[in-house]
């Protein structure tokens, strides 16, 4: 989506991954390498400074996956400076992470996630949940219907 001259526009095909983990960045490249080529990814190993650089992006993600558990602020805190930002409104935020806790389910929803995905550690069951993710969100940044691929909050 572009905006009047000077905004800075939506791109549904880029996706920013924080992730902190080696292993769970690759995985992730690995996994919507196969199921969405077109996709463009940037990875970012840290919550400091997040929300600066994506204010400044002269392109914003369509979506973020954020992990919870990342050195310096958190992804809840990263969520919720996120959130604070009116400008960041259309940005869609996905909490993937390995927390599975009731509480913090629904504390990462009331710090404003778009959803909540577990990552799984079967890598095939990872590549499906994430290809669900992210075919559910950029249905809806179409306009198209709702599926059950992603959990939205309740």
């Amino acid at each position: 989506m572009s905006g009047a001259a000077g905004e800075r526009r939506i791109d549904h095909d880029l996706v920013w991954v924080v992730e902190d983990s080696e292993e769970d960045a690759e995985a992730i490249a690995r996994a919507l390498g196969r199921t969405h080529p077109g996709l463009e990814l940037e990875f970012i190993d840290r919550g400091t400074g997040f929300v600066e650089r994506l204010l400044e992006a002269g392109r914003k993600p369509g979506l973020v996956l954020l992990d919870l558990k990342l050195p310096g602020p958190g992804g809840a805190e990263v969520l919720r400076s996120i959130r604070s930002r009116p400008e960041l409104d259309d940005v869609t935020v996905v909490a993937f992470t390995s927390s599975t806790g009731p509480d913090e389910v629904d504390r990462t929803y009331a710090a404003g996630a778009d959803s909540y995905i577990y990552k799984p550690v079967n890598f095939e069951l990872f590549r499906t949940v994430l290809k669900g993710a992210v075919d559910y969100w950029q249905d809806r940044a179409k306009g198209g219907g709702q599926g059950p691929s992603a959990h939205p909050p309740p």
